[in-house]
């Protein structure tokens, strides 16, 4: 106890940072002080812990085993301690005038929003939802509780984060009803003809693509990889509506098969199943562990979860 009361504890905040960002003049950004004052806080870190912590190499700074062997520890005692500080707010669903951030793909959006705000015109008529799409948010605006809750597909998450799954959806081939393909449906048909992709998972900005880049192209790509083939991609987008759209124009489009099906109805589009083996994919609900205890949060979540139950009957 005697050498803990000797111990800024200020410094595991720039710890968790620099580990984060990698980066003095990020990690100082992402704080709001001085980069001198961030390089001085690395300083006595290193002192403390006997540990130069970062390295600079070619590729930038680098952690050191000790720091990247502490990095999930130190982020778990500052959830704790802004947990034990943060205030509590009571939440009454009826009279709540509170605002919802979700960051939410257009796929999710399209399926799941439209029962959400039913659910909340009956339960929480004062409630306000902002939407937010992949790109405009960060692990960091997640993490940090600026966002409430995130959902999409994540291949890769932090261990803190706190996650449910919404429900597993299989995939649907959306073509025009006077495409050739139409009369003779097959794989090989499948192939021969011309396609949009469309995906989107996790966080961030997307990258350019390719058509030779299989192993970045996910499900329908992969799948098709495996037995030994390659479909022939003429239009790359992030937005579901617009794959959907682009069937129209005589391109197939196979999306996840909720996505799809708002389609049904429209006479100048038929729905199939892909005529190839797809693995289902897990549409995911995740929030940071800063939120995992807010009363207003946990009926939230709830809500959704409810929401998205019922979707699937």
């Amino acid at each position: 106890m005697n050498h803990f009361r000797n111990i800024d504890l200020n410094l595991l905040i720039y710890l968790d940072a620099l580990l984060r960002e990698r980066n003095v003049t990020r990690a100082a950004e992402q704080l709001n002080i001085t980069q001198p004052a961030m390089s001085n806080g690395l300083k006595r870190l290193r002192n403390l812990l006997n540990d130069p912590l970062l390295v600079r190499t070619s590729e930038g700074m680098v952690p050191t085993e000790r720091a990247l062997s502490m990095q999930q520890q130190v982020r778990q005692i500052l959830y704790s301690v802004e947990e034990v500080i943060q205030p509590s707010r009571s939440f009454t669903a009826e009279t709540s005038e509170r605002v919802f951030r979700i960051m939410v793909s257009d796929y999710a959006a399209s399926t799941l929003m439209s029962p959400l705000l039913k659910a909340l015109r009956d339960q929480a008529p004062k409630v306000t939802i902002d939407l937010m799409t992949p790109s405009d948010v960060s692990f960091h605006d997640v993490e940090n509780g600026k966002v409430d809750i995130a959902i999409n597909r994540f291949d890769d998450l932090p261990q803190s984060f706190h996650q449910k799954n919404l429900w597993s959806d299989d995939f649907t081939c959306l073509i025009h009803h006077q495409h050739p393909i139409i009369e003779d449906y097959s794989l090989e048909s499948y192939l021969a003809a011309q396609h949009c992709w469309v995906s989107k998972t996790g966080f961030g900005v997307g990258i350019g693509m390719t058509p030779d880049a299989v192993q970045k192209l996910g499900w329908v790509d992969e799948a098709l990889a495996k037995i030994g083939h390659q479909r022939r991609i003429r239009v790359f987008t992030r937005n579901y509506h617009v794959a959907m759209h682009l069937a129209r124009e005589g391109l197939i489009a196979t999306l996840p098969t909720r996505a799809a099906e708002l389609y049904a109805d429209s006479p100048d589009l038929v729905l199939r199943k892909p005529p190839f083996p797809i693995p289902a994919i897990d549409l995911q609900m995740i929030w940071s562990p800063l939120l995992q205890h807010d009363e207003g949060h946990r009926w939230f979540r709830q809500l959704m979860a409810d929401v998205a139950a019922e979707c699937c009957e």
